[in-house]
C-alpha cells in the first residue's frame, strides 16, 4: 500500500509539473505557480536522491 502511494504521489507530481512547464511557455507564472514550480522540481530531486540513498547505500567500505 505504502508503494502504491508513493507512485501516485510521483504520478501527480511529474503531471502537475509538466503541466506548469506548459503554462509557462504560455505565459509568465504567477509568483504562487512559479513557487510550486520550483518546489515540485525539488520534491521530485530530493526523493529521487533519497530513493537512491536508500535502496543502494553509501556504505563504501574503507580500507583503514
Amino acid at each position: 500500500m505504502y508503494g502504491i502511494s508513493i507512485a501516485v504521489l510521483l504520478l501527480c507530481s511529474f503531471i502537475f509539473s509538466r503541466y506548469l512547464k506548459k503554462t509557462k511557455r504560455q505565459r509568465k507564472l504567477t509568483s504562487f505557480e512559479f513557487m510550486m514550480y520550483i518546489i515540485t522540481q525539488c520534491a521530485i530531486f530530493l526523493w529521487l536522491a533519497s530513493f537512491l540513498i536508500l535502496r543502494y547505500g553509501l556504505n563504501q567500505p574503507t580500507d583503514l
